[in-house]
């Protein structure tokens, strides 16, 4: 049975299984994954996002994205700078932080592949609906932290498990690139080792804050 991809525990349990795919959880961090061999090759994973019609003029949109973008610019100083990492192919958090007045960089592996951007630290780092697609947590998981100033801020939206109950009956499962799954638990569990603030906002909204 896998390691966890986000912890490296050992420990894994069966959580759920559906016609597609299985589901394992780490009996320590948490987070709920498919495990490797389930999942999409990039090819296939990248024509599934190109479906995607999410743009900057869609009013619903901006709707969804100001449930971070209102508290998360709430916390910030004037002119702060950031980084949209996994923006999609058509930014709008960032349109939406530009108007608030910050600066706000891009990245996404597939439409903003900019590894310049990546040699930056910012006042922020957002990631709205990307935790839930990421096969190497670990590694991005330590990565937005390395590019978050001191006394900086991650700001995430993904959907959180609650329970094996309503897992089952979950939309949020049988979109194939989502591939982990993070509970309250798992957030409790990285802000803990990582010494950071941690901040729910509703049922999608995660703020944490890096240590001075």
């Amino acid at each position: 049975m896998s390691a966890c991809p986000l912890c490296h525990h050992v420990d894994i349990t069966p959580f759920y299984r559906d016609k597609r795919r299985d589901y394992l959880q780490c009996t320590r961090c948490h987070l709920v994954f498919v495990p490797e061999f389930q999942r999409l090759d990039a090819q296939t994973e990248k024509a599934h996002y190109d479906l995607h019609e999410n743009n900057a003029e869609d009013a619903g949109y901006r709707r969804f994205l100001a449930r971070l973008a209102t508290p998360l610019s709430e916390k910030l100083g004037e002119n702060a700078t950031g980084l949209d990492f996994g923006c999609g192919p058509g930014p709008t958090l960032s349109v939406m932080l530009e108007a608030l007045g910050h600066r706000v960089a891009l990245y996404d592996i597939y439409y903003h592949p900019d590894r310049a951007a990546l040699d930056k630290t910012y006042d922020f780092v957002t990631a709205t609906e990307v935790i839930e697609h990421l096969y190497q947590p670990d590694i991005v998981w330590q990565q937005w932290l390395n590019l978050v100033k001191s006394g900086g801020w991650l700001g995430l939206m993904t959907k959180m498990v609650i329970d094996a109950e309503a897992f089952a009956n979950w939309h949020y499962k049988n979109d194939p690139t989502h591939v982990i799954f993070f509970s309250r638990a798992t957030f409790a569990f990285l802000a803990e080792r990582d010494k950071l603030e941690l901040e729910f906002i509703g049922n999608d909204v995660i703020l944490l804050r890096k240590p001075q």
